[in-house]
């Protein structure tokens, strides 16, 4: 299994440009939700899939149901997954045959498929298990502080 260094995150989430989310939500209490807009904010295209909500709108971007309804020029070099740990298997194997310029599998905290991620490494994949885009951007970038709160004035007042 590969080691996770901060070179190898710092090196994805620089040279990430788009983005499949799978799991996404157009729910804003949802953490897929406020993942996609921090990512979009940054920059980076998400585009949402997820089934249920097909045709409805994340940001600025149309959900579609699964990976292979994104067309091949959209680019997609990074899958994010926001499924359970034994539904990435599926996720994975359709992401490498959907997407030509993938070139990260990542799979969100508390999503760990050892079986999923050996087989994306062997296609030559960077593969990120048990981690989120948002959180680690954030702590490489200096945006998070002890705790994990953003820095800025804490108050309880309004």
């Amino acid at each position: 299994m590969t080691e996770t260094t901060d070179e190898m995150l710092g090196r994805i989430l620089t040279g990430t440009r788009v983005v499949a989310m799978v799991g996404a939500s157009t729910n804003p209490v949802r953490p897929s939700h406020f993942v996609a807009r921090y990512l979009a904010m940054r920059g980076i295209r998400v585009i949402p899939v997820n089934p249920a909500q097909e045709g409805q709108m994340l940001g600025s971007e149309r959900v579609v149901a699964r990976l292979a309804d994104i067309p091949p020029e959209a680019a997609v070099d990074m899958v994010d997954i926001f499924r359970r740990s034994e539904e990435a298997g599926a996720v994975v194997d359709e992401a490498i045959a959907a997407l030509p310029a993938l070139r990260t599998v990542w799979m969100q905290i508390g999503v760990v498929n050892p079986a999923a991620a050996e087989r994306a490494r062997a296609r030559g994949l960077d593969v990120v298990m048990d981690r989120c885009p948002k959180i680690e951007m954030q702590r490489l970038c200096g945006e998070l502080r002890m705790g994990g709160f953003a820095t800025g004035v804490v108050s309880s007042r309004l």
